[in-house]
């Protein structure tokens, strides 16, 4: 049912934008550019190599600016890049545009919600152990 779901979407010239996204902690730059790299994707391989160029033309960003979300996205783990090699037809090897493969926004939500709860035991600890001071303070 959800496949067929994606083929009538994708006949309709639209893609879908997992509302996890929102729960990030995003930036509006990663989120355009992360919304991007999800339109141009192959929904087989969830790869797509677009260059910081094309990237910055559609979402109106610069190239730097493009760069740095690009950096923030794969530091919060939304995706993975590989330096790509072209062959000119002189037969000169140069730098290609990134491959960008999309990871599972589970596994995002996973580790955030690890890190919460992580930050939250050790919140608790701490308290814990300034009751314990205090009290030793009141004895």
């Amino acid at each position: 049912m959800l496949n067929a779901e994606m083929q009538k979407l994708k006949q309709q010239n639209y893609f879908p934008i997992p509302n996890a996204v929102f729960d990030l902690d995003l930036t509006d730059g990663e989120i355009l550019v992360y919304a991007f790299l999800l339109r141009c994707e192959d929904r087989r391989t969830y790869q797509c190599n677009p260059s910081y160029t094309t990237i910055g033309r559609a979402i109106g960003k610069s190239v730097n600016s493009v760069r740095k979300y690009v950096r923030g996205l794969t530091q919060k783990g939304l995706i993975t890049t590989e330096h790509t090699q072209i062959i000119t037809k002189s037969g000169e090897t140069r730098n290609g545009t990134l491959l960008y493969t999309i990871l599972p926004i589970q596994q995002v939500m996973d580790r955030q919600f690890e890190k919460q709860m992580t930050l939250a035991m050790m919140e608790s600890r701490k308290q814990e152990v300034e009751r314990m001071l205090q009290n030793t303070k009141d004895s």
